[in-house]
């Protein structure tokens, strides 16, 4: 029995040594040749820097002003995420202590605009922004954000919020309690699990999203730091070694974010696990 119990440790010792080696393999093919000069990269695209060329970064750094394009990004995903969240759980939260034909008439047509593709509305979508006055301004692509992302977080907080016993929220009402107040001092701190992952998952979508900024911001200085690393795309020839020190940069945000927030994303996942 314990020979068994060993041999299925080694198997699943095994297995995980070989998932994360081909999770990290991407990761160290970028941080690699984001530190060899182009010839190095075209002759030997697995070894080890043979010298170590810090120039890439200062150079991908200057080409493309990596602060004001941090910047830029910092403002859309900030902006996206504080209402996605909050408008989310608001929204989520009166749906599912309101129920009823009306509430379910919203909550599917809500429902039904996460099936509906991106590419089929983009056009649509470009001209109301430039009719509203939103597009060219990374304030207007923060708001469309909002109105894309709110859908999920409604769908997965009216589900937590079923899980919350309505005797919490009967207490604050014979206390005297708005249903405001209920729901920002009660059920919005019970709320945190979930809001911990859609906060995640809305960050991972935000930051990393090329082809809305791309429709929606025209102005180069106000690029977000995905389309400000696509100009050092050339129509003839690639300077990989930029390319590659520029997308390094892209990611230290948000390994920085995990590294601060692991306690809380961790802690939320748990407890939405077992809250579901």
């Amino acid at each position: 029995m314990r020979n068994k119990k060993k041999f299925s440790s080694i198997i699943n010792l095994i297995v995980l040594v070989v998932l994360g080696s081909i999770s990290f393999f991407p990761i160290y093919m970028v941080v690699v040749n984001s530190f060899k000069s182009q010839d190095q990269i075209f002759n030997s695209v697995l070894s080890l820097p043979t010298t170590f060329k810090f120039s890439n970064y200062t150079e991908a750094f200057a080409q493309i002003n990596i602060l004001q394009a941090l910047g830029n990004s910092l403002t859309v995903t900030f902006i996206g995420i504080i209402g996605i969240v909050l408008f989310g759980s608001m929204a989520g939260y009166k749906l599912a202590r309101t129920p009823g034909k009306v509430s379910n008439i919203i909550f599917l047509f809500f429902m039904s605009s996460m099936l509906i593709p991106f590419h089929s509305i983009m056009i649509t979508l470009t001209r109301m922004a430039n009719r509203i006055g939103v597009q060219g301004s990374t304030v207007g692509l923060g708001l469309i954000y909002i109105g894309l992302g709110v859908s999920m977080a409604i769908f997965l907080s009216s589900g937590f919020v079923k899980t919350i016993p309505k005797e919490l929220e009967e207490a604050a009402k014979i206390d005297g309690a708005t249903e405001i107040q209920t729901f920002i001092k009660i059920i919005f701190p019970l709320l945190s699990p979930i809001l911990v992952t859609i906060g995640i998952l809305n960050l991972l979508w935000i930051w990393n999203d090329f082809l809305l900024p791309l429709l929606m911001l025209t102005n180069v200085n106000d690029y977000t730091i995905i389309l400000s690393v696509n100009t050092l795309f050339g129509e003839y020839n690639n300077d990989w070694p930029r390319i590659l020190a520029a997308l390094v940069i892209t990611t230290i945000p948000l390994v920085i974010t995990y590294i601060f927030l692991q306690k809380y994303i961790l802690n939320g996942i748990a407890e939405g696990a077992v809250k579901g």
